[in-house]
């Protein structure tokens, strides 16, 4: 639950044109994430804003509704007049208090897009109508309880023990990429159970001899897998977590991330296994990085298991953020690579590792880009009065 800094009301959650946000409804105060104010005021304000809030040092002592640390003040000018900000750096949120959001003007209207002032006061009724009647069907749909069909669905790998999305956000581009690499390493894998020990020591990685065929065995090793379990793991991770992650990179920055992911985490096994003569295949050490940027860059994305002790299983979902399972599966990882150089299981959790710090770098590394053209922007956002 989100708490309102103010007064320490429970936040409630709605669904605006542009995407979710959090108001109180006692005080008036409102939440609202940096993605979606971006979509909701422009990219250009929202740049100064940040900018200002990531290099300032100081702090208003205003709890953050998500995380409860101190947040960033930050002051801009609308419309000629200063207006104070409070910025949450590591949650990527703006606090707004009562009446402050209403007086940011709205993104300008993009070349081909309409601007509904012009249109005529019936054509703007009915359209006002039309939007409230989507955002009601939504929260209709968000309140009800899941389909069969859903139900259904989310059962099977909560059985196995693997995590689900409790909700997912509308895609802005579909992501190919990750549907179309899903296909080929199934495909590939399965044309390999025909003669599997055959096309693992031919495909596979084997430390001892990295460089053979010019080190193209990093790469190869990346689409065979040692059975259909193994297979259907990572193929339902790289799509969980690589769609929204190549919504969010477009394809081509996607496409690298997954490459030196895989690169990097095969190197670590080599690193950790340099005289190994025995074989590693599999997808994993590409979809940690897929794992890693996912859990950083949305953080409080709702995953689901099934609530279990030991083989017991209780069907009822327990929810936890991004960030949390990624720490408890990172740790995993991280001992695991204890075990393996230990010689205790033939699991490769050094590829992983490696591949979730380069997931890691890739989410620094961009985040960072999105800062540049913030640095660009007016130093003061002060607006010409009317």
């Amino acid at each position: 639950m989100f708490t309102c800094p103010n007064c320490g009301s429970t936040l409630t959650r709605t669904r605006g044109p542009k995407g979710l946000f959090w108001n109180c409804d006692r005080c008036g105060g409102r939440a609202v994430g940096i993605a979606v104010l971006r979509a909701t005021v422009g990219n250009d304000r929202v740049s100064a804003i940040w900018l200002r809030a990531v290099n300032s040092e100081s702090s208003t002592g205003r709890a953050c509704p998500v995380c409860s640390r101190d947040m960033t003040e930050v002051t801009i000018g609308v419309a000629g007049q200063p207006l104070t900000l409070d910025v949450c750096k590591r949650c990527e949120f703006v606090w707004f208090n009562p009446k402050e959001f209403d007086v940011i003007p709205p993104k300008p209207v993009e070349p081909g897009e309409t601007d509904e002032s012009d249109l005529p006061q019936a054509a703007r009724e009915a359209l006002a109508l039309y939007k409230v009647q989507q955002i009601a069907e939504q929260t209709r749909k968000e309140e009800e309880p899941l389909s069969d069909v859903d139900v259904s669905w989310k059962t099977i790998p909560g059985v196995l023990g693997l995590p689900v999305e409790a909700d997912s956000a509308p895609f802005t581009r579909i992501p190919w990429l990750t549907f179309s690499l899903a296909f080929v390493i199934a495909a590939v894998s399965i044309w390999a159970f025909n003669d599997l020990p055959a096309a693992v020591q031919r495909f596979g990685l084997i430390p001892a001899e990295a460089w053979r065929d010019g080190g193209l065995t990093l790469l190869t090793s990346f689409f065979i897998h040692a059975g259909i379990w193994h297979l259907a793991g990572n193929l339902y991770f790289l799509v969980m977590f690589g769609d929204h992650v190549e919504d969010y990179l477009g394809r081509w920055r996607w496409l690298l991330l997954v490459v030196c992911a895989t690169l990097i985490g095969d190197l670590a096994h080599v690193m950790v296994n340099p005289y190994d003569p025995t074989p590693c295949i599999g997808a994993s050490g590409g979809i940690s990085g897929l794992i890693a940027f996912y859990a950083l860059k949305f953080p409080h994305a709702k995953l689901e298991v099934f609530l279990r002790f030991g083989l017991i299983i209780i069907p009822k979902w327990v929810s936890f953020p991004a960030w949390s399972f990624f720490l408890v599966w990172f740790g995993l990882q991280w001992w695991g690579v204890h075990d393996q150089i230990a010689g205790f299981n033939d699991i490769s959790s050094a590829a992983h590792v490696g591949g979730a710090l380069t997931g890691l770098l890739a989410w620094w590394f961009w985040r960072k880009i999105e800062l540049q053209p913030a640095a660009n922007s007016p130093a003061d956002e002060a607006e010409p009065a009317a």
